[in-house]
């Protein structure tokens, strides 16, 4: 059965294009869009991944919402289920080797992902493929003869097996394997394009070069930017708990969501915003200007995403759930404290309004990195040591959280 597409070639390249880091390569995948749409036949897009942890977070939606632009567009996602590569461990970016997950735990993973990836994708236009479907029957024969279709040299051009090498850590032969058989993926496939983040960039290569080997066309590869966890430092992922799931619950969700700073904001409005780009690009320019609060923008933000997965109603109640417990608002009835404007060592601002009855308690709280505290600007930071200074101006209302412990400061 033919498909018709609503939008040009070009077209479809302009709005493929938007978000991503690097494409292997851009008059390639317009060629393919073109046949595609002369001969009516939707691409086979390819996305694999695989199941070692059971969560998918919302680093994974990035190329998950791109997969769904290429549905959007008319054609076909083949959602590749690594179950047989996650037993092996992808060595991508580690600097040990990695313990191979039991086929037990790959099952339980596998469909936990299923459940998850079609908060996104488009359930009638995505194929599910397991590749233990065609690894787990080749004999060793058909291993060796895919192995003789690339270099040993080729293969430790990866830079993480480089470093280790330099580092004298050793390499096992098995992760040598792996590019290979995700390469061997696109070939069973016949994928005309891949999906992947700019970290598996050299896996892609390895598919496109056995597809050549094979006499088909090489797939395009479309890598998209690794998106920063809630601490703005390493890219997000649930060992380093610095990620957002995309089965938490709304208030988990929209908590999580005001927590990064706002600079990382504007990056995920990047990545994870619906809107315009010229739209949320003039919310900036208006925060830059003080004309719009950074907080009212991340809560926008907190909102649109948690509603994307949570439904509207939800997005809103965990907006109003937020403000009762984290906003400054008169309607919430904190504890009012009168202070002196000025700057205060932590420890001394902590027993001067109450929130302990000792230095010593103070130290400890601060140490177990429990105190925060809330400007008039409402820009909120963890207090870091006892020697901090907490400032406040004359006429500003502050907030210090201890626990349970809320107190609104005011100045006399």
């Amino acid at each position: 059965m033919k498909t018709t597409f609503s939008k040009t070639p070009e077209q479809q390249l302009e709005e493929i294009l938007r978000g991503t880091s690097e494409v292997i390569s851009k008059h390639e995948l317009l060629d393919k869009l073109k046949e595609s749409h002369k001969e009516g036949r939707p691409l086979k897009v390819k996305w694999g991944a695989d199941p070692s942890a059971p969560d998918i977070h919302l680093g994974h939606t990035v190329v998950l919402r791109k997969l769904r632009t290429f549905q959007d567009l008319g054609h076909i996602v083949q959602f590749l289920i690594g179950d047989f590569t996650a037993m092996i461990g992808d060595p991508t970016g580690k600097s040990v080797t990695r313990k191979a997950l039991s086929r037990e735990e790959v099952e339980v993973n596998a469909k936990t992902y299923l459940e998850q990836v079609f908060k996104v994708l488009d359930k009638e236009k995505t194929e599910v493929v397991y590749n233990s479907q065609w690894c787990r029957p080749m004999a060793f024969d058909d291993v060796i003869r895919l192995a003789s279709k690339y270099t040993v040299a080729r293969i430790l051009e990866r830079d993480d097996f480089t470093n280790r090498m330099k580092e004298q850590k050793p390499i096992s032969l098995h992760e040598l394997l792996y590019p290979l058989i995700q390469g061997y993926d696109s070939v069973v496939l016949k994928s005309d394009v891949e999906m992947c983040g700019t970290d598996q960039k050299f896996n892609c290569l390895v598919g496109r070069a056995l597809q050549e080997e094979s006499g088909q066309k090489p797939e395009v590869i479309i890598a998209m930017p690794l998106m920063e966890g809630l601490d703005g430092v390493k890219k997000m992922s649930k060992s380093l708990g610095n990620y957002v799931g995309v089965t938490e619950t709304p208030n988990e969700m929209f908590a999580k969501l005001m927590s990064p700073s706002d600079e990382l904001m504007w990056r995920y409005y990047e990545l994870l915003s619906d809107l315009p780009s010229e739209v949320w690009k003039e919310r900036k320019a208006r925060v830059a200007k003080g004309e719009y609060h950074p907080k009212q923008a991340k809560m926008e933000l907190a909102q649109e995403i948690t509603a994307r997965f949570h439904g509207a109603a939800k997005a809103k109640e965990a907006w109003e759930y937020f403000e009762n417990r984290h906003n400054m608002d008169q309607s919430v009835d904190y504890a009012k404290v009168k202070v002196a404007p000025g700057a205060h060592k932590a420890a001394d601002f902590m027993l001067m309004v109450g929130v302990v009855k000792t230095k010593s308690d103070a130290k400890r709280l601060i140490e177990q990195g429990a105190v925060e505290w809330v400007n008039g600007k409402q820009e909120k930071r963890k207090i870091a040591s006892f020697n901090e200074l907490v400032e406040i101006a004359d006429g500003e209302t502050g907030l210090i959280r201890s626990g349970k412990i809320f107190l609104k400061i005011i100045t006399t």
